[in-house]
């Protein structure tokens, strides 16, 4: 018996982070996409804290879509640029880069962060 979605995601999601892992120079940039909403963190891993967190919910914008997602990137980038944060890592928590994860990240260089 194959992987339902979730599964595929979980596991693809793991392996990244085997991989991946932020510290105080270079934090990990975590993103979660719910059918209403998106949500991203700025995660220091070696700490073990949330340093910036941002959401679709925070511009007061509804639904989710590539436009939203893009803000979403562009207004964590603002957060984490007036923070001192400017070199980051992407975790794109097995999500397929294209659509909503390939504009939020293009999103978060047009605002600054280097990743």
């Amino acid at each position: 018996m194959g992987l339902n979605k979730n599964q595929r995601r979980n596991k693809i999601k793991f392996s990244i982070r085997k991989k991946i892992n932020g510290s105080d120079i270079r934090p990990r940039v975590s993103l979660y996409k719910s059918n209403k909403s998106i949500y991203s963190q700025i995660i220091d891993d070696k700490k073990g804290n949330t340093l910036i967190s941002c959401s679709s919910n925070e511009i007061k914008k509804k639904g989710i879509n590539i436009s939203i997602s893009k803000e979403v990137g562009l207004a964590l980038a603002k957060k984490a640029i007036s923070a001192g944060i400017k070199n980051v890592v992407f975790d794109r928590s097995g999500y397929k880069y294209h659509g909503k994860v390939k504009s939020f990240a293009e999103g978060a260089r047009e605002g600054g962060l280097k990743f």
